[in-house]
């Protein structure tokens, strides 16, 4: 039987590095980019197709990934016979959540095939990625798995997040790729050396969550300012731990963006920003719609 999946990338809105110890993480799939996966059963040896604006960045990770499968489920992967397909539309290391789509997807088909049960997808998938980030909160895989805003607690409650209105916020490339375990081990390093400034900083990041969360559930008339006091305060915490890539970030507040961060592990990759009007036409190529 032949086999096909579709996973969205994501984005946080707030929670970053700080979920990894108990704080909650708001974070929304960005269904405009995507990775597929296609099975379709044959004869020989597996043969690997890759496909899509980013499907040629996924082939070293997709061998490691599929090893590490075959490793848990105790499968080889001699036994994988067909044509698989892969598309994907995720950039890696760009903090859109391209390594948590391609282990969901690999965690999917071998629930597919047998080897992996429903009810532990999740766990199976975070152990994937694992390899990507050292320690995966899992919050990346919550979303892929889902496909709907969540307010995410590592070890705890995945509640589907609906916010009341809809703002003018965009994802955008920093023009430089970050590195999820070097920006991990990065904000560890401070905790270690510095502990009361690393907790306080995971504490302001909370801080900001509760109210990113509570902006979202007034109207808008309401609810922007706070929001911007939140991205803000989340802008802040990775200012402090030394994450920001400047340049972009500067570059769309100069362009009249209300609020500015990074969206991932930072260092890079994508930023979010928040506008109060539509953004100038001179930046609309460069813009992803959150939703």
């Amino acid at each position: 039987m032949n086999f096909e999946t579709r996973v969205p990338g994501k984005w946080i809105l707030a929670g970053e590095h700080a979920v990894l110890r108990g704080v909650p993480a708001l974070v929304f799939p960005l269904r405009s980019r995507f990775l597929t996966l296609n099975h379709h059963e044959g004869t020989g040896s597996l043969d690997l197709e890759l496909d899509g604006a980013h499907g040629l960045e996924m082939k070293l990770l997709f061998w490691s990934v599929l090893d590490k499968a075959c490793e848990m489920t105790g499968l080889s992967r001699a036994s994988l016979t067909g044509k698989l397909k892969i598309s994907s539309s995720i950039p890696i290391g760009a903090g859109l959540g391209a390594s948590a789509a391609l282990c969901v997807s690999v965690a999917r088909w071998f629930h597919h095939l047998g080897r992996v049960k429903k009810e532990d997808l999740y766990e199976f998938s975070r152990t994937l990625e694992n390899m990507f980030h050292g320690e995966s909160s899992g919050v990346d895989i919550a979303v892929a798995l889902s496909d709907q805003g969540l307010k995410f607690i590592r070890g705890g409650d995945r509640i589907q997040l609906e916010p009341k209105w809809k703002p003018r916020w965009f994802v955008s490339y920093s023009g430089k790729r970050g590195v999820t375990l070097e920006c991990v081990n990065k904000v560890k390093l401070l905790l270690a050396e510095k502990p009361e400034l690393g907790q306080a900083i995971d504490a302001q990041m909370g801080e900001a969550v509760s109210i990113c969360e509570v902006a979202l559930s007034m109207d808008e008339s309401q609810g922007f300012n706070k929001l911007k006091q939140g991205i803000q305060l989340a802008a802040d915490c990775f200012e402090k731990w030394g994450l920001t890539p400047t340049e972009h970030v500067e570059l769309l507040k100069s362009q009249g963006a209300i609020a500015v961060k990074p969206t991932g592990s930072g260092n890079g990759g994508y930023v979010l920003s928040l506008w109060e009007n539509d953004p100038p036409a001179v930046l609309r190529d460069e813009l992803i719609p959150c939703f």
